[in-house]
């Protein structure tokens, strides 16, 4: 709460400067209610959200503006387990500060055509809708994992250089690594990663300990940079990218296993850390007879061998007395170098009648990563609006995902979410939504076939 206080302090000061001159200061933002429900027994609540989006954009002088947005929320259910928590309102009816940028832009800084960035900022590449494997400098935002491609702020230095109307390269320096958040609430197993540990046969987890290596406090380990050069030719965006930077998700380093018993009961202790990547990436996007069309594709080379090591303690039973046996085995996830790519193809089209359709193919969701481990997502959505589109109903929204061509019935998740949304002013936007999942095999999605649930939003702009 001191932090919401020293943000509203903040807002009244700058409101009071700049008061006299109120064309210079802009307020904006967006409340939203979003709720959703288990198709199950009892319709148990699954997501409860209610946010205030404030954006605030100050003109200053000398070419120069201050921007921020920040969420103030009230996410999820209150966690009442004894009656010393009623005498706290931070648990009965908590509230969650998040800034998610404050930066000062400067233009022409130093030279014509120079601008400069400085703050906490969401620095967005690509051309693809929503899923966008050239994005790599903000970290992943996967609290809510059905809103795809969304991301948090990062603390970066930015420069753009205008070379003409239609070309600009742009450099950034973030002297701070920060990971990817994991999904919560009823999302939160969705990427735990005991479920991704396979034991030899005949052992079973009877327990798990996890550590995690964060990057060393120094500026080499910390550092993410990037470079594009962005152009604009006979019709058609596209750019050229280059991310030194590193995984947003852990990966196993070393699995440690302790034989506990002759049953074949083990202890597991797994340590993760964040290996460095080299990103070269390129998308397009333009216009062919009416449809337009993207495509973005990222090549992800791994700085060095990307090891898996497991280590299994037992006991050999052959001796007498019976001995302690170790034994290593190291496993190459990636080589040092060697490029595994994904990338996006996509297309979308408004038909006479007011029927607009979207599709894209996605090879290698946000999550996944080697040549060995990515999967193909078909996504399309189609729409059709009604009354000077105050109305839309999507009855076909959704994803198909395969795993594994060769054994599709057991390799593959099918999301189908149908809307409608409905505007009754240009400023308010109600939603119902469905959620049907059904999938077989590892894939994360797979997980959500017993998560069908109905979702109701409202978005109010200002």
């Amino acid at each position: 709460m001191k932090r919401l206080a020293i943000l509203l302090i903040m807002i009244l000061t700058l409101t009071s400067i700049y008061g006299q001159d109120s064309a210079r200061l802009a307020i904006n933002g967006q409340l939203l209610t979003d709720e959703r429900l288990l198709l199950k027994n009892d319709n148990p609540w699954a997501w409860n959200e209610n946010r205030l989006d404030l954006k605030i954009n100050q003109a200053l002088p000398g070419d120069a503006k201050f921007y921020s947005q920040v969420w103030i929320r009230n996410i999820g259910l209150p966690q009442i387990g004894q009656m010393s928590d009623l005498y706290n309102k931070g648990i009965i009816d908590p509230i969650n500060l998040e800034i998610r940028q404050a930066y000062v832009q400067v233009d022409n800084f130093v030279l014509n055509n120079l601008d400069l960035t400085i703050g906490r900022q969401i620095i967005s590449w690509g051309t693809a809708d929503k899923i966008n494997p050239t994005d790599n400098l903000n970290p992943l935002d996967l609290e809510d994992v059905l809103d795809f491609g969304r991301r948090r702020g990062a603390d970066a230095l930015r420069l753009d250089y205008y070379l003409s109307n239609d070309w600009y390269i742009e450099a950034v320096a973030e002297p701070f690594y920060r990971p990817a958040n994991l999904p919560i609430g009823m999302y939160a197993d969705l990427l735990d990663p005991q479920q991704f540990i396979k034991l030899p046969e005949g052992l079973t987890m009877a327990s798990f300990s996890q550590t995690l290596v964060m990057p060393g406090n120094t500026l080499s380990s910390q550092f993410v940079g990037g470079l594009k050069v962005k152009g604009f030719v006979a019709g058609f965006d596209f750019s050229l990218s280059y991310v030194y930077g590193r995984d947003y998700l852990p990966l196993f380093d070393t699995l440690e296993m302790q034989v506990l018993d002759a049953q074949g009961n083990v202890a597991v202790d797994a340590n993760f850390y964040y290996p460095r990547h080299h990103i070269l990436g390129a998308d397009f996007a333009g216009n062919i007879l009416g449809i337009g069309v993207w495509g973005e594709a990222a090549a992800f080379l791994p700085k060095d061998d990307i090891v898996m090591t497991t280590v299994l303690h037992t006991v050999d039973m052959t001796q007498f007395p019976p001995q302690p046996v170790t034994i290593t085995q190291d496993s190459v996830l990636q080589q040092k170098g060697k490029p595994y790519v994904k990338y996006v193809l996509g297309a979308d089209y408004t038909f006479p009648a007011g029927v607009y359709a979207n599709f894209q193919f996605v090879h290698g969701f946000l999550h996944e990563r080697f040549a060995g481990a990515l999967n193909d997502y078909y996504l399309l959505r189609v729409e059709k609006s009604f009354f000077y589109d105050k109305l839309k109903i999507a009855p076909i929204s959704g994803a198909f995902v395969v795993s594994d061509y060769k054994d599709l019935k057991n390799n593959y998740t099918l999301l189908y979410m149908p809307q409608i949304i409905y505007k009754p002013n240009q400023n308010t936007e109600i939603t119902l939504s469905l959620g049907l999942f059904e999938g077989q095999g590892n894939d994360m999605f797979a997980a959500l076939k017993d998560l069908d649930l109905l979702s109701f939003s409202i978005k109010y702009d200002f």
